[in-house]
């Protein structure tokens, strides 16, 4: 049989032998500076909470008539707006320090050849989350706006509440970024050995039926945005089982 490494073995004793409260002592240091960084970032943003919101706002600003503008329709809508996604900024450019404080939590509980492969996918999870947030942007975002001002009546004059487009974004934003998230998903459980890729391939057919299914209950209630999230969904699959075969070889001829 293998013999696991002496320094992998005394780690695994040290954890075994550490009571709960210094596991809840180490995860608390490690949520302080989690929210210190997060916090940081939000008062450095701070003074730019309004251009943030400008930027935001930019791709419905082009789309909406010279008459139209958007409006408040709360006291608080214009500092609230701003705020809320000064936060959700700071968060986004905290995520890959959260991702490394929570990987610095569990690696000594890992082996060596776990670390190795969850590196990787806790980099490719950080990139993965940032195009998903991308995409929704640049593409999904300004289709989906000029659909739904388009058809909108010529008597109507489009003014979209502040608080109201914050919200619709910051969702899209999330169903994306996770969305993009399939390929690690997929490989995780292709790793934990829940499914394997001959079994994922075999069920193609409905996975690709189940990704417009979910695309159809997470977006706006338009064929555009449904598509735009369901074939990403599809081809992100794809990307996830590629590597999937890849690692199932590579485990194959270390076998062998």
């Amino acid at each position: 049989m293998n013999q696991l490494p002496s320094t992998t073995v005394n780690n695994q004793e040290n954890l075994d032998q550490m009571p709960i409260m210094s596991h809840l002592v180490v995860l608390r240091r490690h949520l302080f500076r989690i929210v210190g960084v997060t916090l940081f970032l939000f008062f450095c943003l701070l003074p730019f909470r309004n251009n943030t919101y400008q930027l935001l706002s930019e791709p419905l600003r082009l789309q909406l008539p010279t008459s139209s503008s958007m409006i408040a329709t709360d006291v608080t809508a214009t500092f609230m707006a701003p705020f809320k996604l000064n936060l959700f900024v700071a968060l986004v450019l905290a995520m890959p320090f959260i991702l490394y404080e929570i990987w610095s939590f569990v690696r000594p509980a890992l082996y060596q050849k776990e670390r190795h492969l969850a590196l990787p996918l806790l980099i490719g999870s950080i990139v993965l989350f940032y195009a998903g947030v991308a995409f929704a942007y640049y593409i999904t975002l300004p289709a989906i706006l000029h659909f739904f001002i388009s058809v909108s009546p010529e008597t109507v004059a489009p003014m979209t509440d502040i608080n109201s487009y914050l919200s619709f974004c910051l969702k899209l934003f999330l169903v994306f970024g996770l969305t993009f998230e399939i390929p690690i998903a997929t490989l995780l459980l292709i790793l934990i050995g829940v499914v394997n890729t001959k079994s994922l391939a075999e069920k193609r057919r409905f996975i690709i039926v189940g990704c417009f299914f979910v695309a159809m209950f997470i977006t706006p209630p338009d064929a555009i945005s449904m598509v735009m999230l369901a074939i990403p969904m599809w081809l992100l699959f794809e990307l996830g089982l590629l590597f999937g075969k890849i690692l199932e070889k590579r485990k194959n001829h270390s076998a062998e």
